[in-house]
């Protein structure tokens, strides 16, 4: 599958293959690895050959990634705030609306890009509201250990 993520104006800002691991009722997961230089976020570094487990909604204002090192071990959940997901048979688009959200391995959550998304004037009211919507539900999962969180160290 083809994986298309658009900044909130709809410009396209990045594209990439995946592969289909199972359709869920409200979506869809993926799986793909990083195929780009080597990116030191502060918090984590993503790595050539780091392996992506994307969850993807077609009813939910996030999605996730489960993210492991080459070698396996869990690195974290890189989970991006964004409008319920297209899908269809070839592709997946979904439209990033700023904030994010870092997972550490122990479960330890960091919000990210809150000044951008406050920043943001070109945000329709629908999705400033699917995007605080959205984040509660995340942070919601995330406190329940459910469907991607479930592999969590405590």
């Amino acid at each position: 599958m083809l994986v298309i993520k658009l900044s909130p104006q709809g410009e396209e800002k990045i594209r990439y293959p995946a592969e289909l691991s199972a359709r869920l009722e409200n979506g869809v997961m993926l799986e793909a690895s990083w195929q780009h230089a080597r990116r030191d976020l502060g918090y984590t570094i993503f790595e050539p050959g780091d392996h992506f487990i994307e969850y993807f909604y077609s009813d939910r204002w996030f999605n996730i990634f489960a993210i492991a090192a080459a070698t396996g071990q869990r690195k974290g959940w890189y989970c991006n705030v964004a409008v319920p997901a297209q899908i269809d048979a070839e592709q997946v688009t979904q439209i990033d609306l700023l904030l994010d959200v870092w997972v550490a391995p122990d479960g330890l959550p960091l919000i990210l890009d809150e000044d951008e998304f406050a920043a943001d004037l070109t945000l329709t009211t629908e999705q400033r509201q699917g995007a605080r919507q959205g984040l509660q539900d995340l942070l919601a999962l995330l406190a329940a250990r459910r469907e991607a969180f479930t592999e969590l160290s405590l």
